[in-house]
């Protein structure tokens, strides 16, 4: 009975302070694992440990990175959100570590970085699995002995900073590419921290948006915007790929454009993309995918072609050995069998199956060494030309339908259209 209570109230002091946390960084929300994700902050604030924070995004790894800051014990000392994709790779080592006057075209005096400004406090990594090789050396150098090396510089600088780095990407994957080295990856995963996504909080959703409704009412001076069951179910079931920041930007949306008030799925709809749809931020390049996939294909289809052309020639030289008795060729080789019986004549009037193949001389000898004195005609092996039969055969199939044409081809429509026009079709 004692250790029950001690229990209740151990977890009574737990839940108390991660409602203050919430009530001190503005975090709404009750999920289970909302509140894991911030104790888990709240544990490791006051060491010195790197953290790394996983999480899509928009779904608020910044906010917790400034929890393990403002809870520690360097909450005095600087703090510097970096975010690593956006810094040029030729620029960034600059940006981090600092540079000697002269060290590089444009440097007309030596500047501080990043590690040097923040020393004594906290460094914030926004997409690290952003940054190029060379730099992650140096960041590791930093990890491991608070030593690095300004541009241009040979003297060794010491710095004393907490790193907690933050990525939207499974780091992991990348280290099995060959994009980020695995002894950082393990250096900055001291202590694993994920972000649950919107579509895992859903008890959260409403919540959110009715925060986000009232503050932007009150922003525009305009009436609140109520939602209807239907609209708050529509709400709920929706994935959010773009996370908090996506339910942040509807909702301002609505209390902007909507002039009733009173909201219905119907009225939601508009506000919501379409799922099928693509809803990513920024266009990605594939075009050197596409082309690897494109080129990877018709090579293949041309060395398949060249082996079913040899397969057939010689299970052609057996048949016509054997007087064009297929009784055991059939049993050797199946499917060409099948195949050749959809394109020339079958005499079924004999008792045994055979095949009438049309030659010039019908009195062949059976020892005939058909296989040695063929004259075997070279085929063309021109990409070009196989590629352009590849899209007639494809177009002609799907009776000139480029979009289901580009599919069975394996290729974008784009790409197709570009092919079709290089190659006159």
């Amino acid at each position: 009975m004692f250790l029950s209570q001690y229990a209740k109230s151990q977890y009574a002091i737990l839940i108390m302070d991660t409602q203050s946390i919430k009530q001190r960084f503005g975090i709404i929300g009750n999920s289970p694992l909302l509140n894991r994700a911030i104790d888990t902050a709240s544990q490791v604030s006051p060491t010195d440990m790197s953290v790394l924070i996983t999480g899509e995004s928009g779904s608020g790894k910044e906010v917790f990175s400034h929890i393990i800051h403002q809870l520690s014990a360097r909450k005095h000392g600087a703090f510097i959100a970096v975010n690593c994709g956006a810094i040029p790779e030729g620029t960034i080592d600059s940006e981090l570590f600092g540079h000697e006057k002269g060290s590089f075209t444009g440097a007309h005096e030596a500047r501080k970085g990043y590690f040097e400004v923040a020393n004594g406090g906290t460094i914030f990594l926004d997409e690290v699995a952003e940054l190029p090789l060379g730099t992650q050396a140096r960041l590791l150098r930093i990890l491991e002995s608070g030593e690095y090396l300004r541009v241009g510089s040979s003297k060794v600088q010491k710095t004393d900073v907490r790193i907690i780095a933050a990525t939207n990407v499974d780091v992991y994957d990348s280290v099995k590419k060959g994009k980020f080295r695995e002894d950082l990856y393990y250096r900055l995963n001291t202590v694993p921290l994920r972000i649950p996504p919107l579509r895992e909080r859903k008890e959260d959703v409403y919540l959110l948006f009715r925060k986000f409704a009232a503050d932007f009412s009150d922003k525009y001076r305009s009436p609140s915007v109520q939602l209807e069951p239907d609209a708050i179910q529509m709400l709920s079931n929706y994935s959010w790929p773009g996370n908090v920041r996506q339910l942040k930007n509807i909702a301002e949306q609505i209390c902007v454009l909507e002039k009733d008030r009173n909201v219905n799925a119907q009225a939601l709809l508009a506000y919501i993309p379409n799922e099928q749809s693509s809803n990513l931020p920024m266009a990605i390049n594939t075009s050197s995918k596409e082309d690897f996939s494109e080129r990877d294909i018709l090579y293949k289809v041309l060395f398949d072609m060249k082996k079913d052309m040899m397969d057939l020639k010689k299970l052609v030289a057996e048949i016509i050995q054997n007087g064009g008795n297929t009784a055991h060729v059939m049993a050797d080789n199946p499917q060409f069998i099948n195949q050749l019986y959809q394109d020339v004549d079958l005499d079924n009037h004999s008792a045994e199956p055979t095949l009438t193949i049309k030659h010039p001389s019908q009195n062949i000898p059976n020892d005939y060494n058909f296989a040695h004195d063929a004259e075997e005609v070279e085929e063309s092996l021109s990409l070009i030309d196989k590629e352009s039969d590849l899209i007639k055969k494809a177009l002609k199939k799907h009776k000139g339908k480029r979009k289901f044409a580009a599919q069975e081809l394996g290729i974008s429509e784009r790409t197709l259209y570009r092919k079709i026009k290089e190659l006159n079709l």
